[in-house]
């Protein structure tokens, strides 16, 4: 099987997944696209603008909306030709009011991506275009089957488990190509990723996390009561593993068929050392890599806890603090036992004639 066979096959998935599936996007009438054409008034905190509106049911009408007029940390100043998210809503004498949501960032996304795109495809040639066809796989998973069964009421982590089933056989085969390297590498991953799914339950169990310890929790929960939190504090973990556990196991599948290459007489063991040799200096940036990952998303919040006068054997004991505290270490875990249980069965099949 060629590396033509598996792309369309693939491609063959995504299109029957994406045209059988109804999407449900729920279309706000009454946001629209606006760009700042004057400043009207301007003082402390408060700005009066004239926006006109590029799209939307108000295409091409002018209208003023007033920003501020209280103090908030999150005061915004708008300037002219910014684009902004406009909403729209009635008063109590039924007058329009509109109010500013956000900023228009769609632009700058798009680019970014685009950027993305241009440099993966200019490095890495064809596997670079057949990773970016295996990261819009995941996102089809992920978004039409994942979060959508975990929303109707099924086992989050069985959910999770299931999807990652689907994602790491396309990924891999579409990033790496059908060979003994990947095949390795897939085996690999999924033993980590059972294991690393075992350790969350239990320790996630013995902490007595709850799964509420965000305010998306909280709003999720108002929102859906029936879904088990968690659950979806299992399913997160998995799937934030499955993330990083890509490189790890195809690296050291990689590093093994390499050393079995330019030396055909190395023994099982000695294959096998030399490999691990490597594989403990990708544990330890690895490692280090997913404690600073976390460390930096979570930098508002370390910062806030800096200023805790209570000591810090009691601020570790949050919940908020705790779980970032067991993702990372069960994360770290599982990359770790990643490096020896792959490169055990790469070894195994580097010695293997058929």
């Amino acid at each position: 099987m060629n590396l033509k066979k598996v792309l369309l096959t693939i491609i063959v998935i995504l299109f029957c997944l994406f045209f059988s599936t109804n999407f449900t996007y729920a279309y706000d009438t009454n946001s629209f696209t606006g760009v700042v054409t004057q400043i009207l008034k301007e003082d402390k905190n408060y700005q009066l603008l004239e926006v006109a509106i590029i799209k939307g049911e108000q295409k091409n009408e002018l209208i003023y909306v007033k920003n501020g007029g209280y103090d908030i940390a999150d005061y915004q100043e708008y300037k002219i030709n910014d684009k902004l998210l406009i909403s729209h809503s009635k008063d109590l004498n039924e007058n329009d009011v509109y109010f500013i949501s956000d900023y228009l960032r769609q632009d700058s996304l798009l680019t970014l991506f685009i950027i993305f795109i241009i440099v993966s495809i200019a490095i890495t040639g064809v596997w670079g275009a057949s990773s970016l066809i295996g990261m819009g796989f995941s996102f089809l998973i992920i978004f039409k089957i994942l979060l959508p069964l975990i929303v109707k009421g099924y086992n989050p982590v069985l959910v999770a488990v299931g999807s990652s089933m689907l994602i790491i056989p396309v990924n891999f085969y579409l990033s790496h190509g059908f060979n003994k390297k990947t095949h390795v590498a897939i085996v690999g991953t999924i033993i980590s990723l059972i294991i690393t799914g075992f350790l969350a339950i239990i320790f996630i169990s013995q902490s007595k996390l709850t799964g509420y310890s965000s305010e998306e929790a909280g709003f999720l929960f108002f929102e859906k009561s029936e879904i088990n939190m968690i659950g979806i504090l299992l399913a997160g973990i998995i799937i934030g593993t499955l993330g990083v556990l890509d490189d790890v196991t195809v690296s050291q599948s990689a590093i093994v068929f390499q050393l079995k290459s330019l030396d055909n007489k190395l023994k099982f063991k000695e294959l096998y050392l030399k490999a691990m040799k490597i594989g403990k200096d990708h544990i330890s940036s690895m490692t280090n890599t997913l404690v600073l990952v976390y460390a930096g998303a979570s930098m508002p919040l370390l910062l806030l806890f800096i200023n805790n006068p209570r000591p810090i054997s009691e601020v570790i004991n949050y919940e908020l603090i705790a779980e970032e505290i067991i993702r990372t270490l069960i994360g770290s875990i599982g990359l770790i036992l990643a490096i020896p249980i792959t490169t055990i069965i790469a070894v195994y099949f580097a010695f293997k004639k058929n």
